[in-house]
């Protein structure tokens, strides 16, 4: 009897790829330079969620963005972006 499960799940290119990872990370970091991005820590020690906490007002509107993978945290910060810039408006 085997004991790999059936129906694993497929395996994250930025889990298996540190390489990879670290590159978009920094990418990540040069185009959102109102949050620090960085990786969470899964209870095992891997690497988990991406996330961003913001440090300039004028870049987001909420406080931590987390996401699973890089380009929903991208797309997450480009609408924080979007949010920070209505809410900049409606104020003046």
């Amino acid at each position: 009897m085997s004991t790999e499960w059936p129906n694993q799940a497929a395996s994250n290119p930025y889990e298996t790829d540190a390489r990879a990872a670290d590159e978009t990370l920094a990418q990540l970091r040069r185009d959102f330079t109102g949050h620090r991005i960085w990786r969470a820590v899964r209870w095992d020690g891997r690497l988990g969620d991406w996330v961003a906490s913001l440090h300039d007002p004028q870049a987001g509107v909420d406080l931590t963005v987390i996401r699973s993978d890089p380009a929903a945290l991208r797309e997450a910060l480009v609408n924080e972006a979007e949010r920070a810039r209505v809410a900049r408006v409606e104020t003046w």
